[in-house]
């Protein structure tokens, strides 16, 4: 018995609380990613002043741990939006679904993973004997080696979740429940991500801000997912 046949005896779930389940773990995405990378981290982290970096961590820890627990709750939900897409979208191409949501779960174990590195540079910095035993220099050292590897290990992982953008924008284009358009935008965001990660070492001259506007793409097939979702009919699986 396949997936939404068992939703419909009451053993899984319709494609209509998948729906409704993945559009709330992107609301809180959508609240979280943006408030630790675009507000927390700007506040405290000052590039090429590792000093001043590491005594703004220290007088503003509660933000810094903020900050942390913002990324944890980001990437779990990152875990719930890959299973309810998958979920959702099993009629369309089981086998595209799946491989779709193993690319977002890859991401986020290494997010996770980078997120480590940010909890060490954390602890080093509380913990006196570390300042006792490098001192300051090297301290910071350490604590600057340990933000930037997070971003760089973070950005590797964000070509993974470009990916599975694309291969969800392919499957919301070839269902018969999902507005194209939708499909069509989910894939411009995930070329938007390949681009922007990419092009920092293909292209390091180039200015690519302009492909931050494709990374609202998501959001508007959250809007969708919450407001719309609920009226998905059960469709016949496709392959």
């Amino acid at each position: 018995m396949s997936t939404f046949d068992s939703a419909a005896s009451g053993q899984g779930i319709s494609l209509r609380q998948a729906a409704l389940i993945a559009g709330l773990g992107l609301l809180i995405i959508t609240f979280t990613a943006p408030f630790a990378e675009f507000y927390v981290f700007p506040t405290l982290v000052i590039p090429g002043d590792i000093g001043r970096t590491a005594q703004n961590i220290m007088t503003n820890q509660v933000l810094y741990l903020a900050g942390l627990f913002a990324y944890l709750i980001t990437y779990i939900c990152d875990v719930v939006v890959a299973w309810a897409l998958y979920v959702l979208l099993i009629p369309v191409n089981r086998s595209l679904a799946l491989l779709s949501a193993w690319f977002r779960l890859v991401y986020t174990v290494i997010a996770l993973v980078a997120l480590l590195k940010l909890v060490l540079a954390y602890r080093i910095l509380i913990t006196p004997d570390y300042a006792t035993i490098f001192g300051t220099d090297q301290l910071n050292a350490q604590v600057h080696l340990l933000l930037n590897s997070y971003r760089y290990e973070w950005g590797i992982g964000l070509i993974l979740f470009g990916i599975h953008l694309g291969l969800l924008g392919f499957l919301v284009y070839g269902s018969n429940y999902i507005p194209r358009i939708l499909g069509i935008l989910l894939a411009i965001a995930g070329l938007g991500y390949l681009i922007t990660v990419l092009g920092r070492y293909i292209f390091p001259d180039a200015n690519l801000g302009f492909l931050f506007i494709t990374f609202l793409f998501e959001p508007v097939f959250m809007i969708w997912l919450l407001f719309k979702g609920w009226k998905i009919q059960q469709p016949t699986e496709h392959f």
